[in-house]
């Protein structure tokens, strides 16, 4: 962990609530900084039993300005939440997905404007649904075939998940290979005219994992690992964490039936054990990470494609994924990020367990906020991260 520069200076009668704060979020003394504690604002939730724990991290392109836990990785066994917490990302593997993929269009190994069939020949032919009702379906050709850009930004007409990925009503990410899981898209009739609407889709995403797949030769969890995480330093992002991993990872929690505390969740999108390697890779949503594994990846991301002087991603390909993409339709999302469509504005993404990573250009900063927490509206829970988003205003400035 990056150390902050500026000395904190307290009075002596604060000394023990100082070393309590510290010793709970996992961090040496030296590093703390009481006067700009952003996790501490995160604490009425811990005591009232909406959230069991959190990790915060403030970061510029530099360095990490803040790195904070507060609260429980295990209620029941009294475990604190500590800085290096491991946590499923789900939907925050994404914007991952998305640059791995603009690396090759910096190569020119592959064009946004490109149909997918071009390097997915499962794709010709695909159909579209026009009308459907319980007893028939009827189907078209669409206008066009699907485009690149089109997977990259959630308006292909393609479906969340496909019916092969379900396992009777649930979903699961990872019961298919990559490349079944992709044909199975292929043969599921679109729901609208490709580039006409927004909803939001893994299929697409994962697509664009198995256009990695094709182009580069390489299986899509050994693209990422090579081009990305080993050289970036991030070492503990990713789809199949280890036994050591596991030991950190938080555990899930949502809340219970009386609405007035927490019961322990599984990942019910993933498989178990988690350090099964014959599970699927998901690269829509299958990523674990870390807090500060995801600050150095948004911190190359906020310096245009470029970490510690080596540039991973042209600034053209940053520009394009991070500004809207989708024209005119009501969602504003560019490629494997959600947008703002005023040019400057912030960026980012979540993930389904409420994690969540934002990049401020005009600011400098960057913010992640680490939680395995399912089902928060009906509950308090919805303003955990409002709170963690105004601590982070107080201690760092408008």
């Amino acid at each position: 962990m990056q150390k902050t520069e500026t000395k904190q200076y307290f009075p002596h009668r604060l000394l023990p609530a100082v070393l309590a704060t510290v010793l709970l979020a996992g961090l040496p003394l030296s590093a703390a900084e009481p006067a700009k504690s952003v996790a501490s604002a995160l604490r009425p939730f811990v005591d009232s039993h909406t959230l069991a724990g959190a990790v915060t991290l403030v970061a510029s392109k530099e360095k990490i300005l803040s790195l904070e836990a507060v609260g429980w990785a295990d209620i029941a066994a009294s475990r604190p939440m500590k800085t290096d917490a491991l946590s499923w990302i789900a939907s925050q593997s994404k914007p991952v997905t998305a640059t791995a993929l603009m690396m090759l269009v910096d190569e020119g190994k592959v064009n946004v404007d490109d149909p997918v069939e071009k390097y997915l020949p499962e794709f010709k032919g695909q159909w579209l649904v026009v009308e459907q009702d319980k007893e028939q379906v009827l189907l078209k050709k669409p206008a066009r075939s699907i485009a690149v850009r089109d997977i990259l930004s959630h308006t292909s007409g393609l479906p969340f998940s496909s019916r092969l990925e379900r396992k009777g009503d649930a979903l699961k990410i990872d019961r298919l290979s990559l490349c079944e899981a992709v044909i199975s898209y292929a043969l599921t009739p679109l729901n609208f005219e490709p580039g006409t609407k927004y909803d939001y889709s893994n299929a697409g995403i994962n697509t664009a994992g198995r256009i990695i797949e094709v182009v580069s030769g390489m299986p899509y969890e050994e693209f990422v690992a090579r081009r990305l995480f080993k050289p970036l330093g991030m070492t503990d992002t990713t789809l199949w964490p280890s036994q050591k991993q596991v030991r950190r990872l938080a555990k899930s929690y949502k809340p219970n039936a009386d609405k007035n505390g927490l019961e322990v969740t599984p990942i019910d999108q993933l498989s178990y054990p988690l350090t099964d390697r014959n599970r699927g890779p998901s690269p829509a949503g299958g990523l674990f990470s870390t807090a500060r594994d995801l600050s150095i990846f948004c911190r190359m991301i906020l310096n245009l494609g470029v970490y510690r002087g080596k540039r991973y991603l042209s600034e053209a390909a940053v520009g394009q994924m991070t500004s809207t993409q989708t024209r005119d339709l009501p969602q504003a999302y560019g490629f494997g990020w959600s947008t703002d469509r005023k040019p400057g504005s912030s960026f980012g993404h979540g993930g389904a367990y409420n994690t969540n990573m934002q990049i401020d250009p005009q600011r400098q900063l960057i913010t992640i906020f680490m939680v395995q927490h399912a089902g928060y509206p009906g509950t308090d829970g919805d303003k955990i991260l409002p709170a963690f988003k105004n601590a982070v205003v107080e201690a760092f400035g408008k």
